[in-house]
């Protein structure tokens, strides 16, 4: 069985620096809940209060949701907050678990994201050229940014991946976890 100290110290510095890399990057994307909130509270408030609905609190509302939702995933699986079927992963050995992972990011997770982010820099470059815009209401406003919110998602993704598959690598080879994941507490 390998001990902690087979692996180099540029194995363990990657993990760290990508690990605080996500953690610093999911915080600050964190932020994108306060204009979320600001903007639904200023529709209602317009909407009940004064009775003048915006014609761009909607549109902001989805990109800005978009943009939380998606761009947090990297952070979520830096956690471990993406869903798994718990009642058969926890009967694995911590070996195992690093197998299945291993394997999975090497087959699945990397391709799908790859091809992901292939197909959506195409669109948000596209997006970009022509100046699309929205045609869910009058405001109409451009799609590039929220089209970019994609690549920019399959990228961190990515870049969490690295540090995943090298965690996994050391279960795989150690038969122990790298370090336990939060779960669904993000």
């Amino acid at each position: 069985m390998a001990d902690k100290l087979d692996f180099s110290p540029v194995y363990y510095r990657i993990i760290k620096s990508i690990d605080t890399f996500t953690d610093w990057t999911g915080r600050a994307i964190a932020w994108l809940c306060v204009p979320l909130a600001l903007v639904v509270f200023w529709e209602v408030f317009s909407r009940y209060a004064l009775n003048t609905p915006t014609i761009w609190a909607y549109d902001m509302s989805y990109m800005l949701y978009g943009a939380l939702f998606m761009l947090g995933a990297h952070f979520a699986l830096m956690r471990g907050a993406h869903i798994r079927t718990d009642m058969l992963w926890e009967k694995f050995s911590d070996r195992t678990k690093g197998k299945i992972d291993f394997y999975a990011y090497i087959l699945m997770f990397f391709p799908g994201m790859i091809l992901l982010f292939g197909a959506s820099i195409d669109d948000a470059i596209h997006a970009f050229n022509i100046g699309e815009r929205s045609e869910q209401t009058a405001w109409r406003p451009l799609l590039w940014p929220l089209k970019s919110v994609v690549p920019l998602t399959a990228a961190l993704l990515m870049i969490q991946g690295v540090s995943e598959i090298l965690k996994s690598w050391f279960a795989m080879r150690t038969g122990r976890e790298f370090e336990h994941k939060a779960g669904g507490e993000v």
